[in-house]
């Protein structure tokens, strides 16, 4: 399988866009988290090929992000992603596709919304796992008591994206640390 590297810059950073032949969004990781990125590569894919190509990235995903970082908080809901992963980490993707910006859910709550509710940690390794940064917005899974947890992109971005959201959600309020 042969895959696409595209880098865009943002305020938290440059990302690492990694696409397939057919455009589809097969992974998104930040600048200094490379070795993670070609970690979770290496464990779903297992043979591929990872060719930098500056443009590579199709324009509906840079004008995604780009409107995103924007304050269009709806804009990444349009981005479709292909990852692998087994059957209860994409349950656990796609229940985090369903926290709405601007809101969080601790891993209780998303144990309890894909029907394990005694699955917390393992809903941790999911999130943990997760290919596509952003796009399955990990970043808004807190822990039971409010604080913030490990996010593989590091604390200060969680930290940076929920606030982004919280400013630029309905609610307009400033994300608070507990």
């Amino acid at each position: 399988m042969q895959f696409l590297l595209d880098t865009v810059e943002t305020p938290v950073g440059q990302l690492f866009l990694v696409t397939d032949e057919q455009g589809a969004l097969r992974a998104l990781d930040f600048e200094d988290y490379r070795a993670r990125l070609e970690r979770l590569l290496d464990k779903y894919y297992r043979h591929y090929q990872l060719d930098p190509l500056p443009g590579s990235a199709p324009e509906p995903l840079i004008q995604a992000l780009t409107a995103y970082f924007a304050g269009d908080l709806a804009a990444l809901e349009s981005i479709p992603a292909e990852t692998a992963g087994t059957a209860f980490q994409r349950s656990v993707w796609q229940a985090l596709r369903a926290i709405p910006a601007g809101q969080t859910r601790s891993y209780g709550q998303l144990a309890a919304a894909i029907g394990h509710p005694s699955a917390s940690r393992a809903v941790g390794l999911a999130n943990g796992s997760n290919p596509v940064a952003l796009v399955v917005p990990c970043h808004r899974v807190i822990g039971a008591s409010g604080k913030l947890t490990g996010y593989g992109g590091g604390l200060w971005r969680k930290h940076w994206l929920l606030e982004h959201e919280a400013r630029h959600s309905d609610g307009g309020a400033a994300f608070a640390l507990v």
